[in-house]
């Protein structure tokens, strides 16, 4: 079993807690995301999983292993970075086949394995090249290759699409949604990016100041935020959040997301236009509500409100959600 079971989990740098008493459980074969922004403590986390940091407290098991005090290369854990790490005097194949060879693999047995991990993602025309020859996609490839090879037991992927471009992106998330299922591994993913968190995770765990904010499925989270930063952080435009008072009675705010605001001509709120963009499959427009911005997402081809004109806007009850204005957290009725 490769479940990985996290037990109040800190890291102190310095006097500095970049996690804060995290427990987590991740399911065998789950793809498992670390979600937050920059400075949250999500690699701190994985890099205590991997073993390449100590925590200050807390226990790390794998199955049923404790393996604090477990040597990286003794845990079956391959590390994916986002910086590749990859060596640029070896080829293709010699950074593939580096962990087998380490492991004293019988040079058939790893060159044979090395071929099946490169062949898997597309990477068989490249092995006798070096890095330096390779585009930026085709290198995350190759570092994927090599943890593939090793056949882990659990795959810790540190921001690795972070480099790419858009497009390549795109792909490469096509392409690790393929391995997780192909390879039947646990993965657990850091990232930033909540579109690569809402399309390739199983479950995401959002953290926030080393702490874990919610843990839930990409739906769950996007369609019961336990917060006003995660409402606001999950989903592309981010919710809109209303002071407390304007849209319905009662001291807590509520929050809707761009598509299910509407402008009605008997809408509850009037808001002033201040952005119109089309983006040929949809219309967004943004405007102020009192000193509070609002976005509005339409049908592509909605009627175009001018700039500066006052629209009034509404929103069906069922789908508000409401927070408490001091803690900031959901309010469940």
């Amino acid at each position: 079993m490769a479940n990985v079971r996290l037990q109040n989990l800190t890291k102190q740098f310095d006097g500095v807690t970049a996690v804060d008493g995290v427990d987590l459980d991740v399911a065998d074969r789950e793809f498992m995301i670390l979600l937050g922004p920059s400075g949250c403590g999500k690699s701190t986390l994985l890099r205590m999983i991997a073993g390449l940091e100590d925590p200050t407290e807390g226990e790390v098991f794998i199955g049923d292993t404790k393996v604090n005090d477990i040597l990286p290369k003794e845990r079956d854990v391959a590390m994916v970075f986002q910086s590749y790490a990859l060596y640029p005097h070896k080829t293709v194949r010699a950074n593939i086949e580096f962990p087998l060879k380490v492991r004293k693999v019988p040079k058939a047995e790893r060159a044979a394995a090395a071929t099946a991990a490169a062949e898997s993602l597309g990477l068989g025309d490249y092995m006798e090249r070096k890095p330096g020859a390779l585009s930026g996609g085709q290198r995350q490839r190759v570092a994927l290759a090599r943890a593939i090879v090793r056949d882990p037991a659990v795959f810790c992927m540190d921001e690795p699409l972070s480099n790419l471009d858009a497009k390549l992106r795109a792909e490469t998330r096509a392409e690790l949604i393929a391995l997780h299922q192909r390879l039947k591994s646990t993965f657990i993913y850091v990232t930033h990016d909540q579109v690569e968190a809402m399309t390739m995770g199983s479950r995401i765990a959002v953290m926030l100041r080393g702490k874990i904010e919610q843990v839930g499925t990409p739906q769950e989270v996007y369609d019961r935020p336990a917060s006003v930063f995660i409402a606001q952080f999950v989903g592309t435009p981010p919710m809109n959040i209303l002071p407390a008072g304007s849209i319905e009675p009662g001291d807590h705010l509520v929050g809707v997301r761009p598509e299910h605001v509407h402008i009605v001509a008997d809408g509850q709120l009037s808001m002033t236009v201040t952005l119109v963009e089309q983006l040929g499959h949809e219309l967004l427009v943004t405007g102020m509500v009192g000193d509070r911005r609002v976005i509005v997402r339409q049908a592509a081809h909605s009627a175009v409100p001018a700039i500066g004109a006052e629209v009034r806007i509404a929103a069906d009850a069922a789908d508000r959600h409401r927070f408490d204005p001091v803690t900031e957290r959901r309010i469940d009725e």
